[in-house]
């Protein structure tokens, strides 16, 4: 387990590295709207999510190799293994069961059409999406799997 420093929105917290984890672009409202359908889908809840703004968010993106000035891909850390890109979503989705499992399909893809379809889509998040001033405040189901 990892003990995380308290910070002045969120009460100290722990995170369990054997949870799945999504760091996400708390501004971009596709991102955030992704969030909201995994709350939504994972019925044993098992996911915990940090935004990329965060301190925790940003340090596993460094960890990661991922640029901390510009989040314009998510990371999902499932059983110790980061996945970015779109390989992130079909990890997710993968992980929530039938019939979401059926993203790994995705994976027939040769990995650079994939990099390639996801940054297109990544790169151009804000103007088809919308990005949020700030991080919004979380609902009540997402303050207690927020970390960091």
């Amino acid at each position: 387990m990892t003990d995380l420093p308290e910070s002045p929105t969120f009460p100290r917290q722990t995170y369990d590295a054997r949870q799945p984890l999504i760091v996400f672009d708390g501004v971009c409202v596709f991102c955030s709207g992704f969030v909201q359908l995994i709350l939504k889908l994972d019925r044993k809840n098992p996911f915990r999510f940090a935004t990329a703004q965060s301190r925790f968010g940003e340090a596993l993106f460094r960890r990661h190799g991922l640029p901390t000035d510009d989040y314009d891909s998510n990371l999902a850390i499932i059983d110790g293994a980061a996945f970015t890109k779109l390989d992130s979503f079909v990890a997710v989705m993968a992980e929530l069961g039938w019939p979401w499992r059926a993203a790994k399909a995705l994976l027939i893809l040769p990995r650079p059409l994939r990099d390639w379809l996801y940054d297109r889509v990544a790169k151009n998040r804000y103007t088809l999406f919308g990005r949020k001033d700030s991080c919004e405040i979380p609902s009540a189901e997402l303050r207690e799997r927020l970390i960091g």
